[in-house]
């Protein structure tokens, strides 16, 4: 799906000051019908992101932690079962697995001698059973399952999507009879920053030569997009030359200004590919 900045814009606005629940999203997807899912999805935690990191400070504070952990022993000593941390975290605007992670920190620094590393953190988020305290346990448990956005389960689903999409990219390449040399290929002949394949014999996409192809499976906004040009793609140029970007969920139309400089955008496999073969013959 390619959106003008216009209709991005638009999208966009309308997750002002929303929070990252399932409910917003259907709101979201009520309001624009003709928006797949899986874009309006992308959106919605790209720009949820972008806030979060405007506001990740505040959140931060030692005034704000204390306060925080107040309001959460005095609510789960009213009433132990209901999502105090969940609530918590919506009412201040602040994504509910981060919420989680600071007072987790909070409560393991007063319970216990020495202070936790973030490794023990991050395997008690993936693990709330490992949690010294039950209620904290469930509280936490209900943070990581409400985050649309963050979090290590929306970790994991990422991961997993975006690995989906690269086999589905690898298969289309082998349905074309394409050769190509994978991520794990490159970085096993000593390449460090590469793309998920390059091709072994350059192809034409709509009258540009491509040398690699580059899977990602979110939309692009203008942020991301540009954060991936200056940190991976005129990386890619610069080694392998000209190349293809897929945003699977799609792009904002506007990006797509460096074709002429090797780098073309794409919202899905090509179906115009010019092998070389097709030019000889």
């Amino acid at each position: 799906m390619i959106l003008t900045k216009a209709q991005y814009d638009e999208i966009a606005q309308c997750l002002v000051s929303v929070p990252p629940t399932r409910q917003s999203l259907r709101k979201l997807k009520q309001r624009f019908p003709s928006q797949s899912q899986a874009t309006l999805l992308s959106i919605f935690s790209q720009e949820y992101q972008k806030h979060i990191k405007r506001t990740h400070a505040k959140h931060h504070t030692l005034e704000a932690i204390e306060s925080y952990y107040q309001r959460y022993l005095d609510g789960v000593a009213n009433n132990g079962a209901a999502p105090v941390l969940l609530e918590l975290a919506n009412e201040v605007d602040y994504a509910p697995s981060l919420m989680a992670r600071l007072i987790l920190e909070r409560f393991l620094q007063e319970h216990e001698e020495t202070p936790p590393s973030k490794s023990v953190i991050n395997s008690m988020l993936r693990d709330p059973s490992q949690i010294p305290d039950g209620v904290l346990a469930n509280q936490v448990y209900q943070c990581i399952v409400n985050d649309c956005c963050y979090g290590p389960l929306v970790d994991c689903i990422k991961h997993a999507i975006g690995h989906e999409h690269e086999v589905m990219l690898r298969d289309l390449l082998l349905e074309k009879n394409l050769s190509f040399l994978d991520e794990d290929q490159l970085r096993a002949k000593g390449y460090d920053k590469t793309p998920d394949f390059i091709l072994q014999v350059p192809v034409a996409v709509e009258g540009h030569i491509i040398h690699w192809i580059e899977s990602k499976a979110s939309f692009g906004d203008e942020c991301s997009h540009h954060a991936y040009l200056h940190d991976q793609f005129w990386s890619y140029w610069n080694r392998f030359g000209p190349g293809l970007v897929i945003y699977w969920y799609g792009f904002i139309q506007e990006l797509d200004c460096n074709r002429e400089r090797g780098i073309l955008l794409k919202a899905c496999f090509p179906t115009d590919i010019v092998t070389l073969c097709h030019s000889i013959a």
